[in-house]
C-alpha cells in the first residue's frame, strides 16, 4: 500500500513541476511566439502611420511656405497641436497586459504621479524645441541641404541609444545605418533649391544650420529617452500607455509653442499671412489642419515602433520615407526627377532591408530557443515518469 501511494505522490508532484516549466515558458517566450504574426501586423501598420504621416505632413509644410506662409510658430505649433483628434482612441478597448521584457515583475509597483509628469514635461518641452528649431532650418536651408543635415539623426540616435538603451551593434545595423546616411547625404547634391531658401542670407543660413542640427540631436534624443521611459518608468504592454506617450508631450509643447507665438507678437500677422495666401483662405486653414493631423499620425507610427521594436529602428523607418518625398514632390508639385533622387531611394530600400534582416534573424534566432526552452523540459522529465513504474514492479 504504501509504494503505490509513494508512486502516487511521485506522479503529482512531477505534474506540479511540469505546469510550473510549462507556465515559466509561456509567459517569458513561448506565448508570444505563438502571437508573433499580430506583432508584425502590428509593425507593418506602424510603418505605414509613420511613412505616411510623415510624407503628407512634410510636403505640405513645404506648400505652407512656397504659398506665402512665413510664420516660424506657427510651423511649430502644426506639428504638436493636433493631439485632440487622438483623444477618441481611449475608447478602444486594450488586452489585458502580459508580462514582456518591460513588465517582468508583476508585483512591482507603479511610478508615483510626480515621475509620471516630469517625464511627460520633460518630452513636452524638448519636443517644442525640436519643432521650433526645425521650423527654423525648414525655412532657412534649402531642402536638400536639410534633408543631409536631418540624416544626422541617425548618429545622434545610435550614440544616445548606445548609452541609454544599451543598444549592441552588429553588421546589419551598422550598413543600414551607412546606407540610409548615404541616401540622404546624396540629396544635398541636388539642385532642386527652393527660391524661398535660396534667397536667405548668409547669417539666415547659418541660423537654419546650427537649429537643425539642433533639431536632428533633440529628436535622437527624444527617441532614445521615450524608449528609456517604457522600459524604466511605465513598464506595461497597452495601446493607453502609447497614447499617453503622444498625448502628454505634445500638450505641453503645444502650450509653449502658443506662449512663444503670443510672446513673439507673430499671431498678429497670422490675418494678413491668410488673406495674403496664393491658394486662398480655406486652403491655408486646411493646410495647417492636415499637417497637424499628418504628425499626429507620424507619432502614432514613430511611438509604436519605440515601444514594440526599438528608437533605432523608428529612426531607420523615418530616414527611409526621406528619400521618397522628392517622389512624391515629382507627383504632386511636378519637380524634376533627377538621377542623383533615384540612387538616394534605391539605398534607402536597401539600408531598410538590411534592417529588416536583421530583425528577422532575431525573430528566428528567438523562436529557436523557444523550442529548445519546450524541449528541455520533456526531456529532463521523461524519464522520471517511469521511476514509479519501476519502483511498482
Amino acid at each position: 500500500m504504501r509504494e503505490p501511494q509513494q508512486a502516487q505522490l511521485m506522479l503529482d508532484q512531477e505534474a506540479k513541476d511540469e505546469s510550473s516549466i510549462a507556465g515559466n515558458v509561456i509567459g517569458n517566450s513561448t506565448f508570444p511566439s505563438q502571437q508573433n504574426w499580430k506583432w508584425w501586423i502590428r509593425i507593418c501598420f506602424y510603418i505605414l502611420f509613420l511613412l505616411g504621416g510623415q510624407s503628407v505632413a512634410t510636403l505640405l509644410g513645404r506648400l505652407y511656405y512656397a504659398e506665402g506662409g512665413k510664420s516660424k510658430w506657427m510651423a511649430g505649433l502644426v506639428q504638436p497641436a493636433g493631439f485632440p483628434i487622438l483623444l477618441p482612441l481611449y475608447l478602444i478597448s486594450a488586452p489585458e497586459n502580459i508580462p514582456t521584457s518591460y513588465n517582468n515583475n508583476l508585483h512591482e509597483r507603479p511610478p508615483s504621479f510626480l515621475t509620471i509628469i516630469s517625464v511627460y514635461v520633460s518630452l513636452g518641452i524638448l519636443q517644442a524645441a525640436i519643432s521650433l528649431m526645425y521650423s527654423f532650418g525648414y525655412l532657412y536651408l534649402p531642402v536638400s541641404t536639410y534633408s543631409l543635415i536631418c540624416a544626422t539623426q541617425l548618429a545622434f540616435n545610435a550614440l544616445f541609444s548606445f548609452f541609454l538603451n544599451s543598444l549592441k551593434f552588429d553588421p546589419y545595423i551598422i550598413n543600414s545605418l551607412v546606407l540610409l546616411t548615404i541616401s540622404s547625404i546624396l540629396l544635398a547634391f541636388n539642385n532642386d533649391e527652393s527660391t524661398q531658401s535660396s534667397d536667405a542670407s548668409k547669417g539666415k543660413y547659418a541660423i537654419g544650420f546650427i537649429c537643425t542640427v539642433g533639431g536632428s540631436a533633440g529628436y535622437g534624443l527624444i527617441l532614445s529617452l521615450t524608449q528609456l521611459f517604457f522600459e524604466r518608468v511605465f513598464k506595461k504592454e497597452t495601446f493607453t500607455v502609447v497614447l499617453d506617450m503622444i498625448i502628454y508631450p505634445s500638450l505641453v509643447s503645444t502650450c509653449i509653442i502658443l506662449v512663444g507665438l503670443f510672446a513673439s507678437g507673430e499671431w498678429e500677422g497670422l490675418s494678413g499671412e491668410m488673406e495674403e495666401f496664393k491658394l486662398g483662405k480655406v486652403s491655408y486653414l486646411m493646410t495647417l489642419i492636415w499637417t497637424a493631423i499628418g504628425w499626429q499620425v507620424f507619432s502614432i507610427g514613430a511611438t509604436g515602433l519605440i515601444f514594440d521594436v526599438s528608437s533605432l529602428f523608428s529612426n531607420v523607418i523615418s530616414t527611409l520615407g526621406l528619400p521618397f518625398v522628392p517622389v512624391l514632390a515629382v507627383i504632386i508639385f511636378h519637380e524634376k526627377m533627377s538621377g542623383l533622387k533615384v540612387i538616394a531611394m534605391v539605398l534607402a530600400i536597401w539600408g531598410f532591408l538590411s534592417y529588416f534582416y536583421h530583425h528577422y534573424l532575431d525573430d528566428f534566432k528567438s523562436k529557436t530557443k523557444d523550442g529548445t526552452a519546450i524541449e528541455a523540459p520533456e526531456a529532463s522529465t521523461a524519464p522520471r515518469m517511469h521511476e514509479p513504474e519501476q519502483d511498482l514492479l
